[in-house]
């Protein structure tokens, strides 16, 4: 018995060798592993830069914003995803029946999470069609706030009201974009029937003149603002309702249409114009209530 002891010993020492091997090997992969996500996300930081760069207009920077950001989510996870595997190959693990396994789990997930399924795919088109971007203000699946992340699989929106709504891209059937490229801030104003109609479009042209030659408000304007007299509206019970409209940019029609309802207000009392109410709502408006 005492003469196994040294062979006994040996066979020790040599699992411990091996294991000890394994463990560095291991250690190395999870290294190079590290490395490579570090190098990805340099070289992704480096494409977005020059990517930035080159891109003209705010709608350029905001889809190469949102490319990066799905470009490192999707880097990370495949490379993730190749470490663990490259891992437990190293330790020993054999990896053919778990990629086997994973290939049935996955036809069998494929047939039972057809809205998963669903979600990537269309998560893949609105990325490729630039249909939505971070930053945009958007209306998805009835809701109504500012894209503050996207996924291929979700949607993340803030309303004006600090609510969040995870929206699955799965269930996206149209999307409603409020700020690319320009926008219409549309104002409706109501006046008495009384009320001189020619008066009250001198005040509307000169308030709006004010506000466009404003250099505090210039900036949220598209082409100058483009201001459009459009005439009577509607006539309702005790009120004449006049529309007008700037031309701005993407996501300020909001700002611009509160600042000229705060002159209208100032110029009409002024001129001893009196505002008739209620005025009528337009859809614009009754679309974006919870909006900033």
């Amino acid at each position: 018995m005492l003469t196994l002891l040294p062979w006994l010993t040996h066979i020790e020492d040599s699992r411990l060798l091996n294991w000890a091997l394994h463990g560095l090997q291991a250690l190395l992969v999870v290294a190079l592993t590290l490395l490579a996500l570090r190098l990805v996300r340099m070289g992704l930081a480096r494409l977005g830069l020059g990517l930035q760069a080159m891109a003209s207009t705010r709608g350029e920077h905001k889809r190469v914003e949102t490319l990066m950001r799905v470009a490192r989510y999707v880097a990370n996870l495949v490379l993730g995803v190749l470490g663990l595997l490259a891992v437990l190959h190293t330790l020993g693990v054999s990896i053919a029946p778990m990629l086997a396994a994973a290939g049935v789990v996955g036809i069998a997930v494929g047939f039972g999470a057809q809205s998963l399924v669903k979600d990537y795919f269309t998560g893949v088109v609105l990325l490729l069609e630039n249909q939505i971007r971070i930053g945009d203000i958007v209306t998805l699946d009835n809701r109504t706030g500012t894209v503050e992340t996207i996924t291929l699989r979700y949607v993340r929106l803030r309303d004006g009201e600090g609510h969040v709504h995870f929206v699955p891209n799965g269930v996206i059937t149209a999307v409603t974009n409020l700020s690319m490229g320009f926008s219409y801030a549309v104002v409706d104003i109501g006046v008495g029937h009384q009320a001189n109609l020619n008066q009250v479009e001198t005040l509307m042209q000169d308030a709006a003149t004010q506000l466009q030659t404003d250099p505090h408000w210039q900036q949220k304007f598209k082409e100058g603002g483009q201001f459009s007299l459009l005439g009577v509206q509607a006539l309702a019970e005790g009120t004449v309702v006049l529309r007008c409209r700037f031309k701005t940019v993407g996501g300020e029609q909001w700002a611009v249409r509160r600042e000229y309802n705060r002159r209208i207000k100032a110029a009409f009392d002024q001129a001893g114009v009196e505002l008739a109410f209620p005025a009528k709502t337009t859809p614009q408006n009754a679309n974006t209530k919870n909006l900033i």
